[in-house]
């Protein structure tokens, strides 16, 4: 519930707007790997058109959202690129 109230304050929406989280990550595996006794953790999906990091350190979990930009080069490719 945490990424999603984040996201949805972030962008100023409505939590019940955006997609469900399930749709795009299992919550439970999520929740299963973020409660684990691992000391360090760094987990990264894509998620209401923002890359998550979730990154879990001795002191907790913190989670990080970048905005994710698409562009298309002179070829044609696209080309995928993370900017705060």
């Amino acid at each position: 519930m945490a990424i999603v109230d984040l996201i949805a304050r972030t962008d100023g929406v409505d939590p019940i707007e955006l997609e469900p989280l399930y749709e795009v990550i299992d919550p439970d595996g999520l929740d299963a790997v973020c409660g684990s006794t691992t000391e360090s953790l760094e987990i990264e999906f894509v998620y209401g058109g923002r890359t998550v990091l979730l990154e879990r350190s001795g002191d907790g979990i913190e989670i990080t959202l970048v905005d994710t930009v698409r562009r298309t080069d002179a070829s044609g490719t696209v080309d995928t690129e993370s900017s705060i």
